[in-house]
C-alpha cells in the first residue's frame, strides 16, 4: 500500500462517523426498485427502505465471486428487516434484460413505488485517448440503462397515478474534470432525463427528482480514484471530508416520502460543498 493511500485512510478513519439515516414514515408493504442495489449507495438505500417496511427488487452486475458474494449478503441483511426481497444479476443495458426485471419484481413483490437509478460505471481517460467502448460503456450503463428501467416502471406508476424516482447523477454533472468526458456526459443526460421524466410524469402524480453526490466513501471510490485527488476532494468540500453512502440515503428517503410531495424535477447536490 503506497504512503499515499496510507495517509488517506488515516484520514478518512478520523472523519466523524455519520449518524444513521433518519427514518422517514412509509407506508409498510410498498416496493422499492433500486439498481445496483448490491453495494456502496445502492446497497445503502436498499437497507434504508427495507428498515421503513419496504419490499426490495434490486439487480447487480456478475462480475465474479465477489460480485454475487456481496448480493447474496445483501438479501440476506435486507430479509433481517422482514421484508420480501427480489435479487437478480443483469445488465442495465439489456433493454430486454430490463423490461423481463421490472415486470418480473412488479409480478413477485405485488406493485412499485420507487424507484433509483443507481447503476453507474466509470472508464475515465482523456478524450482524444478514450475508446469507443469507454464512452459507450459510461453513456449506456449511467444513461441510457437508466432510460430503459424508467420506460418500463413508468406504465405501473402512471396506472396507480403514485410514484416516485430517483436518479443518482453527480457533482460531475454539473461541473467537470479533467478524464470525465464521458462520465460528466451521462450525469449531465441524467439531469435532463429527470426533467423530462417529471415533466411528463407530474399530471400522474409522480415525483421524479436527481441527486448530485461528491465523492462519498464507496469501495469502488477508494479503488478506482487516486489518493490524490480525494485528498483534493476533501479539501474543497467547505466541510472539509468527503461523504458517505447515509448523507445519500437519507435525501433518497426524504425524496421517496410524502414530506416531499411537492418537490419534482429538482436537483439536489449532496456533496458538502464542493460546487461552491
Amino acid at each position: 500500500m503506497s504512503d499515499a493511500v496510507k495517509e488517506l485512510l488515516s484520514q478518512v478513519a478520523a472523519e466523524p462517523a455519520p449518524e444513521p439515516a433518519v427514518e422517514f414514515p412509509f407506508q409498510r408493504g410498498r416496493v422499492a426498485l433500486i439498481t445496483g442495489g448490491s453495494s456502496g449507495i445502492g446497497r445503502a438505500t436498499a437497507i434504508g427502505f427495507a428498515r421503513g417496511g419496504v419490499h426490495i427488487a434490486f439487480n447487480y452486475l456478475d462480475t465474479g465471486a465477489a460480485s454475487r458474494r456481496a448480493a447474496v449478503e445483501t438479501e440476506e441483511t435486507l430479509k433481517e428487516s422482514g421484508v420480501r426481497v427480489f435479487a437478480r444479476s443483469g445488465d442495465v443495458r439489456d433493454s430486454a434484460w430490463v423490461r423481463d426485471f421490472v415486470s418480473s419484481a412488479h409480478e413477485r413483490l405485488g406493485g412499485l413505488h420507487f424507484l433509483v437509478n443507481n447503476a453507474g460505471v466509470g472508464r475515465d481517460r482523456a478524450l482524444w485517448r478514450m475508446s469507443d467502448e469507454e464512452w459507450a460503456s459510461v453513456i449506456d450503463t449511467n444513461l441510457t440503462g437508466a432510460f430503459y428501467v424508467t420506460r418500463e416502471v413508468a406504465p405501473y406508476l402512471r396506472e396507480q397515478e403514485f410514484g416516485k424516482i430517483v436518479n443518482v447523477s453527480s457533482v460531475h454533472g454539473l461541473s467537470s474534470e479533467f478524464g470525465l468526458a464521458n462520465y460528466c456526459s451521462s450525469k449531465a443526460g441524467m439531469i435532463g432525463l429527470t426533467r423530462s421524466t417529471a415533466v411528463e410524469l407530474g399530471p400522474s402524480n409522480v415525483n421524479v427528482n436527481a441527486l448530485a453526490p461528491g465523492y462519498i466513501r464507496t469501495t469502488r471510490l477508494t479503488e478506482r480514484v487516486p489518493a490524490e485527488i480525494l485528498d483534493r476532494a476533501r479539501e474543497a468540500s467547505v466541510l472539509g471530508r468527503l461523504g458517505d453512502p447515509q448523507d445519500v440515503v437519507s435525501v433518497i428517503l426524504f425524496l421517496c416520502s410524502e414530506m416531499a410531495r411537492h418537490i419534482t424535477g429538482a436537483v439536489i447536490p449532496v456533496d458538502g460543498g464542493y460546487l461552491i
